[in-house]
């Protein structure tokens, strides 16, 4: 008996090539299923942060202060509140910082470039506007600010990713780095 013979019968019988060509198309299917609900928890948890820090920053604006808690307390509590349980709070990464003006954002303070790199290095002059005793990158001050100061909001978070292959291609070290921020004017009110 000749090795073809024996899978001769095998050959002529499709029974069964729908369940095979089905295990082939499985983990693609699955995969980009997976990779879509992924991505709009994505998107989903992008916009509940924003809408947070809005939320936060309009409460914010008013100067109130609430009995039990400070301003700053009340703010991450809105935010906690608006993420829907989403975001970890305790990993989430949150700043409230005023400026004097909208231009001071994310500004950081002078310095003589002596290398010419174009950024700050040890031991280069610099102008220390706050008067910390050291160059800042961010002239920002920590606070929910006074009245008419401007105050921004700024929340960063890495999301947990569920599908290791994708977190290779769009996440770092398991996580999805997600951005939020929002800059207002307060209000005037009187102190």
């Amino acid at each position: 008996m000749t090795f073809t013979r024996l899978f001769k019968p095998f050959l002529k019988d499709e029974n069964g090539s729908p369940s095979v060509e089905f295990a082939f198309a499985a983990l693609p299917l699955v995969m980009m299923v997976v990779g879509t609900m992924e991505f709009g928890m994505i998107m989903f948890t992008s916009t509940l942060m924003e809408s947070g820090l809005r939320d936060a920053a309009r409460f914010g604006i008013t100067g109130e202060v609430p009995d039990a808690q400070s301003r700053l307390e009340r703010i991450i509590d809105i935010i906690g509140e608006r993420t829907l349980g989403l975001v970890d709070m305790e990993e989430a990464e949150i700043q409230v910082l005023v400026y004097d003006s909208f231009g001071d954002v994310g500004r950081g303070e002078d310095f003589v470039d002596g290398n010419a790199n174009g950024a700050y290095d040890a031991g280069e002059t610099y102008t220390d506007e706050n008067a910390n005793g050291q160059w800042d990158a961010d002239v920002g001050a920590a606070g929910a600010g006074g009245s008419g100061e401007i105050v921004v909001y700024r929340m960063n978070y890495a999301w947990p990713l569920l599908t290791p292959l994708v977190g290779h291609v769009i996440g770092n070290e398991g996580g999805f780095a997600l951005r939020a921020a929002v800059a207002v004017r307060n209000e005037p009110w009187e102190t």
